[in-house]
């Protein structure tokens, strides 16, 4: 399970809840920006300690499970990151391409990057990154936040075909 994934479960506990995340955050002694980064997937790093205090607000709880059991998904991350990155020295991180896509900003100084990844991928590559990074947040939030990130490195939906790749 990555961050992103265990910050769309507690929303969705705490929505069923009827819980405000200031709610949430007071019972669980942590702070209001914490519960909304985490749920909005720009939560970097949460400890183990935070994790259980949120959870059993929750009444839920973390489980460990074998990888081995689980059949292999693609990491569409990882793919596009690679191929974004195939032209450059300096490659575009996975965490950084996950970061951008949440947050609908460019990482600095790898706007060529996102060029390349939105002009040259291959459409069933955009299409699972979206679909990969848009399940940890709320439905329309990652096509949304690209259209932004295009808009922002100097391409648009008239004068690219990136975005009938991703529809």
């Amino acid at each position: 399970m990555v961050i992103q994934e265990l910050g769309r479960a507690i929303r969705n506990a705490r929505n069923t809840r009827g819980l405000t995340q200031a709610q949430l955050a007071a019972a669980a002694g942590l702070s209001l920006n914490t519960i909304n980064r985490l749920e909005n997937g720009l939560f970097p790093d949460l400890g183990v300690k935070k994790a259980q205090a949120i959870l059993e607000k929750l009444d839920m709880e973390l489980t460990i499970n074998s990888v081995e059991l689980k059949a292999k998904k693609p990491d569409f991350v990882g793919m596009a990151s690679t191929t974004a990155g195939v032209s450059f020295k300096k490659q575009l991180t996975p965490d950084e391409l996950k970061h951008a896509l949440l947050a609908g900003k460019v990482t600095p100084g790898k706007e060529a990057h996102f060029i390349v990844l939105l002009e040259e991928a291959p459409r069933s590559l955009l299409k699972g990154l979206v679909e990969q990074v848009g399940s940890w947040v709320k439905p329309g939030k990652v096509e949304k936040n690209l259209k932004k990130i295009a808009k922002q490195v100097g391409l648009s939906e008239e004068t690219g075909a990136w975005h009938k790749k991703t529809a």
